[in-house]
């Protein structure tokens, strides 16, 4: 019989919350490095999968994959990942070995994967220190998520953050988890009615064979509303230990405004009153809640604090120090042109399939010029952001509007949906150095940040970069809160 393990206690509340940003962006180094500064660290759980097999295709430097490979509770299982994927010599140029995308028909081994890729990141993030860690993902990317959260949860995860989206089923399956129980969950299908039969998502983690069952972590949705705050406390299938209230000056995916679309001379999506936060509401429903968006100096953290809030989320700020996964050059070039004052994050409407707004950063040499997303050739590979829909045949399909045209078309999907879409998977890969190879070169990338990517310039040294712990020194400079400074 398993023994079974307390829940996680937020108890000391943290103050300062680092973004978890994908791909690999917020990676375990940058999360060990806030948690070793007594802050929450936190990994991105976007993408882990093939984060950890093109990890371990480049050879794995170092050897920190197969370190916390090995430390895996079933060995039989991560052998099994090494064996596929693990080259000693690395690729030597050659293209990265697929990783199969994602659907309703995963089969063990492709559970598998995801549950040893989270584990490895939580794991490495967690190694020598008392810190918490935290792992980051997206509700809108819904197959992955279950096994991610499992082996997230066999490394010790602290705390469980998702958003873009309505996460109100994962407390219960967080619940599940802790107590060793199979998971099901109805997929999200394009265009399904209550009454058509959808299939449904199973993991079983009785076939990791342990003897302690893995903590429940607490649980932090992210949201954009106090609507949806109440929402969530009041019809989650669990216990939430608080929120992440997040503007819409953040970096990723955006909540869309509410009411009807309006758009600036960019395309930009306009913010009005009614995508204003009550905080009053969010102090009434009696749990902790952080801010996110805009935060990049002290004054804006005493802000946050005098609304109430138990502390603050940073993203943006230590997206670019020493410590995040984006690419050094990549790094470098962003860094170059915010000191030179020639910043620009444009809030695009159509790049991301999700049809959530998406922020992206004008970098010489990523999909951010015309030119370099006009050469692009289309194409799904990774297929992350993949939605269900229903086949005329009636059998469930996947499509993506950054998909090739004619093939989105095919699928019943609308052209005028693919216009402008970018391929994030592929470039969000690109921008932390794992770009896939294709025959005219390698993946370009794509860069996003939060609204103010010129507050990096209050944190760099010369123009030579800067450190998480130089982010958190900044952000807390003078800031007294309840006995903690």
């Amino acid at each position: 019989m398993r023994t079974p393990t307390p829940s996680v206690d937020l108890d000391p509340l943290p103050l300062l919350i680092q973004g978890g940003m994908g791909v690999a962006v917020s990676n375990y180094r940058l999360a060990r490095a806030v948690a070793m500064t007594g802050h929450l660290g936190v990994v991105s759980g976007t993408a882990i999968d093939l984060v950890l097999a093109r990890r371990l295709q480049d050879g794995d430097p170092g050897g920190e994959m197969r370190d916390a490979m090995a430390r895996f509770p079933v060995p039989g299982i991560a052998d099994r990942v090494l064996e596929r994927y693990f080259l000693p010599a690395g690729r030597r140029g050659r293209p990265y070995r697929g990783v199969p995308m994602r659907s309703h028909r995963d089969n063990h081994a492709s559970q598998d994967l995801l549950a040893v890729a989270a584990f490895v990141e939580v794991a490495l993030a967690k190694r020598d220190h008392q810190g918490r860690i935290g792992i980051n993902l997206l509700t809108k990317v819904q197959v992955p998520t279950v096994p991610s959260l499992f082996g997230a949860m066999l490394a010790g995860v602290d705390v469980v953050l998702m958003g873009a989206g309505i996460p109100r089923d994962i407390p219960g399956i967080l619940d599940r988890l802790a107590a060793m129980e199979p998971v099901e969950t109805r997929l999200e299908v394009a265009g399904a009615s209550a009454r058509e039969s959808v299939p449904h998502l199973r993991f079983d983690p009785t076939r990791f064979p342990i003897d302690t069952a893995p903590r429940r972590p607490a649980f932090l949705p992210i949201v954009s509303s106090h609507t949806l705050a109440t929402v969530l406390v009041r019809k989650a299938s669990g216990s939430v230990e608080g929120f992440i209230v997040e503007a819409p000056t953040a970096g990723g995916h955006n909540a869309p405004p509410r009411g009807t679309g309006a758009y600036d001379a960019l395309g930009q999506p306009l913010y009005g009153d009614r995508d204003q936060v009550d905080f009053e509401v969010m102090r009434d429903l009696g749990l902790p809640f952080w801010l996110a968006g805009g935060i990049d100096s002290p004054e804006r953290v005493r802000e946050a604090l005098d609304t109430g809030a138990a502390g603050v989320q940073v993203g943006t700020l230590f997206a670019f120090c020493r410590e995040s996964g984006i690419a050094q050059p990549l790094r470098s070039a962003v860094l170059d042109a915010v000191h030179r004052g020639r910043e620009f994050v444009l809030t695009s409407s159509r790049a991301s399939s999700t049809g959530y707004p998406f922020k992206v950063a004008a970098i010489p040499g990523t999909l951010s010029e015309q030119a370099v997303y006009a050469a692009r050739t289309r194409l799904c590979d990774l297929g992350y952001l993949r939605e269900a829909y229903i086949k005329p045949s009636g059998g469930i399909g996947y499509r993506c509007a950054a998909e090739p045209v004619a093939d989105h078309i095919a699928k019943g999907g609308d052209a005028a949906a693919t216009v402008d879409r970018m391929c994030l998977c592929n470039g969000l890969s690109a921008a932390i150095g794992l770009g896939q190879v294709r025959g005219d070169g390698v993946e370009p990338a794509v860069i996003t940040s939060g609204d103010g990517l010129g507050s990096v310039r209050t944190v760099l040294d010369n123009g030579d970069g800067y450190s998480a712990a130089d982010v958190v020194a900044h952000l807390l400079r003078g800031v007294q809160v309840a006995g903690r400074a």
